[in-house]
């Protein structure tokens, strides 16, 4: 956590001296539902409705529409602006099978001020976001992408909007992460450039304009939302998303809520409909803010859910409910999938992937295996798994792609996948076949060691055969390495295929890891 951040959510008062707080402006915020309409468990994959009646799930769009339509009836007569900081798409089979009509619908139901895009809403392409863009009741923005050259997207993606709350003007600035080329799929059409730059030059025309209450609406990680937080002058909040990140005063949280950095408030709410958050800031006439409050709200069963949202949602899940709840294998434990574990070291669902691609393909001579951590999206309970359950943990429907590699390439990959720990990004190479040891505190590339294959020393000059998702092979999650490798074949069965076999062909599969990954 950095040094210089105070991470306390006290208020600034005793700060701003005599200042006039004359205007208070409560911001109700969730980011990264990813999908997830239906209540999900403790490992954040969807929960079913037994579990949910006794009371063991959590959050739901349901639960979501029903506290924040509470807090603007605690707050009514007040100032209150409702934002989301993206990615609503992707993540469980209402994804896959609405393509984001589902997910809209229930955003427009919400009545959000604005949403900021997510890099997940470029994961069907452009032509996904236009659907978001066209849909949406309320403005969708992002200010560090220039869509003009577009056919699609041009004119129609917001850079800033300016709320009108009981007559003051409220700037909402946004950036997306830069390197969403890599962890999604946006056309070479849409540029990116560098998000500091970019918000600075947006908050600067708003205040040129009058405005002097501004929010950065972001998805890019909390490190990144507290770096513009300290670099971007005339920001009054950062309200962020990407990372999934819980910020909260609960004991035990990474970071305070809101966390202060150089007097900006910084906030997210985690992820997955899980929380909401309620930020309220206090402005003085000059639009300094003197007093950041507030906390993230846990959805948990104490939450009613909005019934009839809960009777929708109901009757989309219907088509899709034979699928889901098709038992496939049993698992003798719980199968661990977080974030903070596929990301950072092996992991027990990252170590079932790669076997479970290794498995596949050790005919036709596939040798290593390289998963991205990030493909990786939820744990298995112990208990039955259901293709419900294989489909949430490998949502995006990626093939398994096979490619010849050489041991320089493979080490070049190695160290991509290590680059940025530090972020949690979801490039963190979970493997089978081979074994690394890996330093997070060396220099950015020379922070892998000890590479073995099959037992042996990595030989730079031998091609090998290997496997990974068509997504990685195709350069996705900064494998660039990959994109011209020979003999690639990228039309392999769905990688849920794939792990649903292995399951049934191991059941109960006992999850483990085997020290194939060392981090120092």
């Amino acid at each position: 956590m950095l040094k210089n951040i105070l991470a306390t959510s006290v208020a600034l008062s005793a700060l701003a001296g005599a200042a006039s707080a004359d205007y208070t402006l409560h911001v109700i915020h969730i980011n990264d539902l990813h999908s997830r309409l239906e209540p999900i468990s403790k490992y954040d994959s969807t929960c079913s409705e037994e579990d949910n009646v006794a009371g063991e799930c959590f959050g739901g769009v349901a639960r979501v529409i029903t506290m924040i339509n509470q807090l603007r009836d605690e707050l009514d007569g007040e100032n209150v602006i409702v934002l989301d900081a993206g990615d609503q798409y992707q993540g469980s089979l209402m994804y896959t099978t609405y393509k984001g009509d589902a997910e809209i619908e229930f955003m427009n139901k919400i009545g959000f001020d604005a949403m900021a895009v997510g890099n997940h809403e470029f994961d069907d392409g452009d032509e996904g976001l236009l659907k978001l863009l066209d849909n949406a009741e309320f403005p969708v923005l992002s200010g560090n992408l220039d869509v003009s050259q577009s056919n699609l997207l041009a004119g129609k993606l917001k850079d800033t909007v300016v709320l009108d709350v009981n007559g003051e003007k409220v700037g909402i600035v946004s950036a997306l992460a830069v390197d969403t080329p890599e962890t999604s799929s946006p056309s070479d059409a849409v540029i990116f450039s560098d998000e500091i730059e970019n918000l600075q030059h947006d908050v600067d025309a708003l205040t040129a304009e009058g405005v002097n209450k501004i929010i950065a609406l972001n998805h890019v990680g909390a490190n990144k939302d507290m770096a513009i937080a300290g670099a971007v002058d005339g920001l009054d909040a950062v309200v962020g998303g990407h990372s999934h990140t819980l910020f909260s005063n609960e004991e035990g949280a990474p970071y305070a809520y809101p966390t202060m950095v150089d007097g900006v408030p910084v906030v997210q709410a985690y992820a997955f409909s899980k929380y909401v958050g309620h930020l309220t800031l206090v402005f003085d006439d000059e639009g300094n803010v003197t007093s950041a409050t507030g906390d993230t709200i846990l959805l948990d069963a104490s939450v009613e859910e909005d019934a009839e949202v809960k009777a929708r949602v109901a009757e989309l899940a219907g088509p899709i409910e034979d699928m889901k709840s098709q038992i496939v294998a049993e698992a003798a434990a719980d199968i661990d999938g977080t974030r903070e574990s596929c990301r950072l070291q092996e992991c027990q669902m990252g170590t079932l992937v790669s076997d479970a691609i290794l498995d596949r393909t050790k005919d036709q001579g596939v040798e290593v295996v390289i998963q991205n951590g990030g493909g990786l999206r939820a744990s298995i309970p112990a208990g039955q798994v259901s293709m419900g359950d294989i489909i949430t943990v490998l949502p995006f429907q990626n093939t398994l792609a096979t490619f010849e590699v050489t041991g320089e390439t493979l080490l070049a990959a190695l160290e991509n996948g290590a680059s940025q720990m530090e972020d949690v990004a979801g490039r963190f190479a979970q493997v089978a076949g081979m074994s690394y040891t890996v330093d997070p505190s060396a220099e950015v590339g020379s922070r892998i060691s000890d590479v073995m294959v099959g037992g042996e020393p990595l030989e730079m000059d031998r091609v090998y055969l290997a496997a990974t998702n068509n997504y990685v092979r195709n350069g996705g999650d900064g494998y660039s390495m990959f994109e011209d490798a020979n003999n690639a074949y990228d039309y392999g069965p769905d990688l849920a295929d794939v792990l649903a076999e292995y399951l049934i062909a191991n059941a109960p599969y006992t999850p483990y890891t085997d020290g194939r990954i060392t981090v120092k």
